[in-house]
This record gives structure tokens, sequence and C-alpha cells, in this order.
């Protein structure tokens, strides 16, 4: 849909050149810009590489969240180079407990590609970028802006909401995406292809998350708030519009927290798919219709062990797209008894160097008690 329709259909009754905006949402940003471990300070050139590793974390994760694993990850690997050197099993350690794990291992194989095929330094291209291992089209246009001042504007979920309210861009999500885009990008200063398209992308993204927020929008001090059709109609808490989302069939399944001394038994989950790669304890497959006694049937096979105890309860985890319950089930073995093919004895004060989904370490809490 052209800009000029867009804007026609929001029926506006504030102006409608817009020129002042660009400038305007610069100047708030100079003296209101966060300060964030991969942020330069200002007049600094931003590290492509500290943009990228924090553009990947903080997909589908929050700036909190992600601060402390940026340290851990900086501290341990300082630049692409090194961490294109590092194992996957190093990096999904690291990467623990920070959910959405085919990040991590897109992390890694974009870094063995850039040291690879780049000599260790980033594409400075939109198009360039994109050619990389796990990076789309929002994280190219990302680091592009940010680490190479490319004229381009990235749309997380914070620019989606303040263009979506500036505009009231009736199309709900996620149809409307197109047309955010198109909007957005005439909040960048006009310029030549390297202007400040990285300061404009970041101010878009501090004024969703500091002002322009989810509930109760701080709208008197939002430097684009005589311009803003959403706030002039009065509906601002109501955008973005969203399509209603299909909630996921509750899946169960079974967990078996078996010990041996001091010993955990865990295996590998397959590289491809949900947690590829991930450690857990054995279990049954997670379906829709499963029932426990099938469940039960899918234990792994152990010598000495002769019935299960299952723990009361269950462990609950949400998905991105299905919630899950699974009922855990324990066992104690002697001392010598082997693990079965594909599994191995991990030391359980060792578990924290393990790569532990969250929901696996909410089952082993369980099943050892804690």
């Amino acid at each position: 849909m052209p800009i000029s329709t867009a804007i026609k259909k929001t029926k506006r009754v504030v102006p409608e050149d817009g020129a002042a905006r660009p400038a305007l949402l610069l100047a708030w940003y100079d003296r209101h810009r966060r300060k964030l471990p991969w942020r330069p300070p200002a007049g600094e050139r931003a590290d492509p590489y500290r943009v990228w590793l924090s553009e990947i974390m903080l997909q589908q994760t929050g700036v909190k969240t992600v601060g402390p694993y940026f340290g851990k990850f900086l501290a341990r690997w300082p630049d692409v180079d090194a961490l294109g050197q590092a194992t996957l099993d190093d990096v999904l350690r690291m990467w623990a407990g920070l959910g959405y794990y085919s990040r991590a291992r897109n992390l890694h194989a974009c870094a063995v590609a850039v040291r690879r095929d780049h000599g260790g330094v980033f594409p400075d291209t939109e198009e360039g970028l994109r050619a990389l291992p796990g990076i789309g089209p929002y994280t190219a246009a990302a680091i592009a802006a940010i680490a190479f001042d490319r004229r381009t504007m990235p749309v997380d979920g914070n620019i989606e909401r303040v263009v979506s309210r500036l505009f009231a861009v009736e199309e709900p999500l996620p149809k409307a995406k197109p047309l955010i885009q198109q909007l957005a990008t005439t909040l960048l200063d006009a310029g030549d292809e390297k202007s400040r398209a990285g300061d404009s992308a970041q101010a878009l993204m501090d004024l969703g998350s500091s002002i322009c927020t989810p509930k109760k929008p701080a709208c008197a001090l939002c430097p684009l708030n005589d311009d803003c059709v959403s706030r002039a109609r009065g509906d601002q808490e109501t955008f973005p519009r969203k399509a209603a989302k299909k909630a996921g069939a509750l899946r169960r399944g079974a967990a078996f927290v078996v010990t041996r001394g001091d010993e955990l038994l865990v295996r590998n989950r397959p590289e491809k798919g949900l947690l590829g790669g991930m450690t857990e304890v054995p279990g049954s497959d997670w379906l829709a219709a499963q029932d426990d006694k099938a469940a039960l049937k899918q234990a792994p096979t152990l010598k000495g062990v002769a019935r299960w105890h299952r723990k009361t309860g269950v462990v609950t985890h949400v998905f991105t797209h299905f919630p899950l319950e699974l009922a855990v089930y324990t066992a104690t073995v002697l001392a010598r008894a082997r693990p079965p093919q594909g599994m191995r004895w991990v030391q359980i004060a060792t578990l924290r160097d393990e790569a532990l989904p969250n929901v696996m370490r909410k089952v082993i809490a369980h099943g050892l008690g804690e």
C-alpha cells in the first residue's frame, strides 16, 4: 500500500508532511539515549561484532535478561574470530537459560562463516549480511544501520508499536508489517547513504522501550506527540492492531531422572529441531494425545530398574507454539551400571556446565526433590 494511501486512511487530524519528525527524534535521542553494554558512547562508531551479538540475543528476549549473557560471551570470546574458533557445545553451554536455542546454533555458524569466508570482518551491506547464517532481513538491517550507518530502517517490536501509533495503522499484525516498514523509513533523517541511520533506528527503539510502552505510554514526554494520529484520537493504547493468535494444543510426555550415586543420566537432543543439541534427561516423545502408559513405555532400559517412581505433580513449560506437561519418573541404579547407548553419566555438581534448557532444569530440580 502506498504511504500516501496509508496516511489518508488514518483520517489524520494533525499535519501530514512530518518533515520535522526525524530531527525531533534525533534531538530527543541525543539527550535521552540509553546506556547499553553493546552501545558505544555518543560520537563513537559501533563495533559490528557487539551489534550482531546483541541483536541475536535480543531476538524474543528482553534487555535485562540479555545483559549478563552478553557480558559473559564478550569476556569469553571478545571478537568474532575467537567465537568462530569455539565449539558448538561451548556456545550452547554459555547460552543455556537464554532460550530459543536455534539462535545459539546460528550464532556459532555465523561466527565460523565470518572467520572462514570474510577474514573475521563482517560485510557492511544488508545483502552481504543476509548471506550469513542466521541473519534475516531485520538483523541485517539493524547491523547495517547501527554498525555501518547504512540508510535503512530495521523494524523491531518497539518500532512497530511507535509507528503503528504515530500513523494509526489500522491493519492488524502481521499483515501490517510491510506498511509499517515503509512508514518507519520516513523517519530516517534526510541525508546521503551514510547518514545517522543507526541513531534514528536506536532512537525509535529507545522511544518504544521508555516512552511509547505497550501500556500507559507517557505521551506527554514523547518528542513526536504533537504529530501522533492515535494520540490525537485518544486510542493510542489500542495499537498496534493484532490478529488473534491460535493457541497450540497441550503436549504431554514423561521425563526420566536416573541417578547413580552423585551422577545423573543425560543425553543430547538431535542437532536439528526444538532445543537442538541441548542436554536433557531421557524422556518420551511430546505428543498432544499421549497418555501416561504410552509415555512410560519409552523409558530407558537400565539394568536393575524394575519399576519407576512417579513424582507427585507435573512440570509445566510454555514454548512459543505449544504448552507442555511432563510427568517425572525417578530411579536409582548401582554404582557400576552402564548408561544406555547414546547417553552418559554426569556429575550432578557440574550440571551448571551442561547446556540444559530451562525445561530440563525444572525437570531435574523436580526429580531430585530440590
